[in-house]
């Protein structure tokens, strides 16, 4: 078998390098509430959603009216199973350099994220764009900095609909934070957000109440025009887990195939946390 190829060693290992990679996967754009445990493709976590509450005036001459909480139930639904799975000779796995089959096990994660967080982004931009929270068509241009204003909007968007304003956060393409870098509102917020340290996970700053993320997998509905996505944690619910990490012997040749299974769902239960806007990012 592969060398110190140990299952629970490796699994654990993999959601690490997923973790670290993931932008609108990770645990500041998304919650964890309703995870528990993932058995299997079809898996289903029923969500109830509380209805609101009546203030009412008091007097002491009169009763008080009691009402009746409604509730609505959400299904998260576990759908989404995706692999890899690659052959590891062994004469190849002789001759390779120490840590080689880890490395693409590895590799292997940063597709995994990518497929999440792009899963993730079109699940949010979907909802944030059936909401008043969508601002439509912007441009984003260097030379009158509407990057900036772009982010101001959006916030705007979200407080007018009662989204809470802990943990706001907005991911951008590469070009609009390009262009924000060149905006001192911009940078001089980000400087003092995070003392010029390096950043991790997509995380580029603090501006106009947000904690900024850059990311490749923004949506492009139309092609060369960004939806960008601001929002909430409460508004998106993620459940994922790698259920399956295996090497085993192949049948007709002398070698191994490593092989690894991702189960994962989500469900916007708030979409007025969200917001969007459709980016043309400019010169």
């Amino acid at each position: 078998m592969v060398d110190d190829f140990v299952p629970e060693i490796w699994s654990a290992n993999l959601l690490q390098h997923l973790a670290t990679r993931l932008v609108f996967g990770s645990e500041v754009l998304t919650n964890r509430d309703y995870e528990g445990d993932i058995a299997q493709a079809g898996d289903t976590v029923h969500i109830t959603q509380m209805g609101d509450i009546t203030v009412g005036s008091y007097t002491a001459e009169n009763d008080i009216s009691v009402e009746s909480i409604a509730d609505s139930t959400q299904a998260l639904v576990i759908d989404q199973a995706k692999y890899f799975a690659f052959d590891v000779d062994d004469v190849v796995r002789r001759q390779a350099l120490p840590g080689w089959v880890a490395a693409v096990t590895q590799r292997a994660a940063y597709k995994f994220a990518q497929t999440l967080d792009s899963y993730l982004s079109n699940l949010m931009y979907v909802a944030a764009h059936n909401t008043a929270n969508d601002l439509g068509d912007q441009t984003s241009d260097t030379s009158d900095n509407t990057a900036y204003g772009i982010l101001v909007q959006l916030r705007q968007k979200l407080v007018e609909a009662g989204c809470p304003m802990d943990g706001l956060w907005c991911v951008v393409p590469t070009g609009m934070y390009a262009q924000l870098l060149q905006d001192s509102r911009f940078v001089n917020a980000q400087a003092s957000a995070d003392g010029g340290a390096a950043l991790h996970n997509g995380f580029i700053g603090r501006a106009a109440g947000f904690s900024i993320y850059e990311s490749t997998t923004v949506p492009q509905v139309t092609s060369g025009i960004y939806n960008v996505i601001a929002g909430s944690p409460v508004a998106c619910t993620l459940a994922f887990q790698i259920t399956e990490l295996k090497a085993q012997e192949r049948e007709k040749r002398f070698g191994q195939i490593v092989k690894g299974l991702q189960l994962y769902g989500a469900k916007v239960v708030q979409p007025g946390a969200l917001a969007t806007a459709a980016v043309t990012i400019q010169a």
